[in-house]
């Protein structure tokens, strides 16, 4: 008798133990009630539009940047007719080219452009009827032209120099006998370039030699009879 009133007693505190857990996580849903108009204006929490049209942060104006700027197509340059893949190249050739000059020797230079003085050769005695005078480009024949002038008579006008001797005859006068060749131009690759010859009557030489002259310069030879 007493083991089912034990049984009894715990079966009732188990359910009320129950019971109240039940009460404590069991909760009761309060309806809430809609007001007219939120009393939070959302509209606070978005950035102001600024009225200005540059930006200022901390009392700073920034420029507002355009994305539709007019860029130049061509660089700007001094030299508009010219060229250059590289601004730091202008007219490179041009001054490697004035700096070679002082790089050479006057000898040098007299080669490259040609000299710029009459040229002597000097006087020869002859006790020959007459010579053959004779000349030729030495050089590439590039339409080097010269007029010859016998005692400064003017024996041919225009000489066009190629590769090959061509000349004339001279009778010797007695005393000087003065020979000038006169550059005209410097053909299409430098000096005016040539080399001469005089023969006697019997086949002797009695001068050879050879000139690098500028335009309007010449070389002068004597031949003085016997």
């Amino acid at each position: 008798m007493r083991l089912y009133f034990s049984f009894f007693v715990s079966l009732l505190f188990s359910l009320s133990a129950y019971a109240q857990i039940d009460t404590k996580t069991k909760s009761i849903a309060i309806p809430a009630v809609k007001s007219k108009k939120d009393s939070l204006d959302t509209n606070l929490l978005l950035p102001s539009k600024s009225t200005n049209s540059n930006t200022n942060i901390n009392s700073v104006n920034t420029p507002r940047v355009s994305t539709n700027l007019n860029m130049p197509k061509k660089e700007f340059s001094m030299f508009p007719s010219e060229e250059f893949g590289n601004p730091g190249e202008l007219y490179v050739d041009r001054i490697n080219k004035s700096l070679d000059h002082l790089k050479l020797s006057e000898e040098e230079l007299e080669m490259k452009n040609g000299s710029s003085t009459d040229q002597y050769f000097g006087d020869f005695k002859s006790k020959a009827k007459f010579v053959n005078v004779v000349y030729r480009d030495h050089g590439y024949v590039d339409g080097d032209v010269i007029q010859v002038l016998v005692n400064d008579d003017v024996i041919h006008a225009r000489v066009f120099l190629t590769s090959g001797f061509k000349g004339f005859k001279l009778d010797l006068q007695k005393g000087f006998n003065k020979i000038d060749f006169l550059a005209l131009n410097q053909g299409e690759s430098g000096p005016n370039t040539a080399e001469f010859r005089v023969v006697d009557d019997l086949g002797n030489l009695v001068s050879a030699n050879r000139w690098n002259l500028a335009k309007g310069v010449k070389a002068t030879i004597i031949i003085v009879k016997e």
